[in-house]
């Protein structure tokens, strides 16, 4: 799992999210200023920052500013109330690269946290994954169905992929949107595209998670 740095001043959702996210396996480090979160940031090697806007000592954006006048890559996901179209460009031309809202669904922080924290160095991806009836192939991009070749278009495979890889783990709704078309905006087409794998791969091969999102069975 992913060691995280959360930048946040509000105690009561520190307890919170601190607890929440290390039952789900993740560690947590916490800083209730800027400059706290620059001196950690500098110091230690995270996997993403989850970075409040509203600080005591300076705003957010500045930390981000100043984190990426550094040189430093780290992944940053601001989680905050401002949400106006302003902020959130402000935040994404600072070098943000993720912008949620509170309040938010924790369930869609955990897959955002997927998403956008560093990979281990030492990841190597399968050469094929086998669920149910399919195997894929990312690097060839081929998938097989009971052991003849599907044809897929670019979006289909990444969302086969997506699905595929978390070994019958359940895909929201918001991952799926946010790794294939990079937008939420596109809600409607993923129910289409879904539609489209389910009709080459037999209607039962992923599972829908009412409220939640997909589960790839097979």
């Amino acid at each position: 799992m992913s060691q995280l740095l959360l930048v946040e001043d509000e105690p009561r959702l520190v307890a919170s999210l601190s607890d929440g996210l290390r039952t789900a396996g993740h560690t947590v480090e916490h800083a209730g200023t800027g400059r706290r979160a620059l001196e950690l940031a500098a110091s230690r090697p995270y996997d993403l920052m989850i970075l409040d806007i509203g600080l005591p000592d300076q705003e957010g954006f500045t930390v981000l500013r100043r984190l990426r006048s550094t040189g430093s890559d780290l992944p940053v996901l601001i989680l905050t109330a401002r949400t106006s179209a302003e902020d959130t460009v402000r935040g994404f031309e600072r070098g943000a690269d993720d912008y949620m809202p509170k309040p938010f669904s924790f369930d869609e922080l955990l897959a955002r946290i997927r998403l956008r924290a560093r990979r281990e160095p030492d990841y190597v991806e399968p050469p094929t994954i086998e669920v149910g009836r399919c195997e894929l192939d990312p690097v060839a991009r081929t998938l097989l169905f009971e052991g003849d070749h599907v044809t897929l278009s670019p979006r289909e495979f990444q969302l086969a992929h997506l699905l595929m890889s978390r070994g019958g783990d359940v895909v929201t709704r918001a991952e799926a949107l946010d790794h294939v078309w990079g937008s939420a905006s596109a809600d409607n087409v993923l129910d289409v595209y879904i539609r489209y794998l389910r009709s080459r791969l037999g209607a039962d091969a992923i599972e829908t998670v009412r409220g939640v999102g997909y589960r790839f069975v097979g």
